[in-house]
């Protein structure tokens, strides 16, 4: 079971950050939109695969910022302004996709793509940390 369950984390870190890889091309080619939903999908993959160490899983992504929000962010493992770019990437995301009249200029999501970077980087420590020290 455990060879599974590290199976399925090393899939969702490598999801995170070919998604990484996929922003850069997307904002090279002034794919703004399509880039933000980006964005947050990177955080979105890295946070379940640390979920899954934790045993947590679900499909809904409200849930999943929920679960790390309070596991994280109310406990003070991670940074309040750290959480923050999961939160706004998410709004970000959901107005881009779901709303008329947008506007996002390159230049803010460049900003974005720069942060949600330090969040993954900031994830993928808490879950490389439990791995080390077996906490899941």
């Amino acid at each position: 079971m455990e060879n599974n369950l590290l199976d399925l984390i090393n899939y969702r870190k490598n999801r995170a950050f070919e998604t990484l890889e996929e922003i850069k091309k997307l904002l090279k080619e002034n794919m703004i939109f399509l880039a933000m939903n980006r964005i947050y999908y990177a955080g979105f993959y890295i946070v379940n695969a640390l979920a899954l160490l934790d045993g947590y899983s679900t499909s809904k992504h409200g849930q999943l910022i929920g679960y790390f929000n309070k596991t994280y962010i109310a406990s003070g493992k991670v940074k309040p302004e750290i959480g923050d770019i999961l939160n706004i990437a998410f709004r970000k995301r959901t107005a881009v996709d779901y709303h008329d009249f947008v506007t996002v200029k390159k230049e803010e999501a460049n900003q974005y793509y720069e942060k949600i970077k330090i969040f993954v980087d900031t994830v993928l420590g808490l879950i490389e940390e439990k791995l080390k020290t077996r906490e899941y």
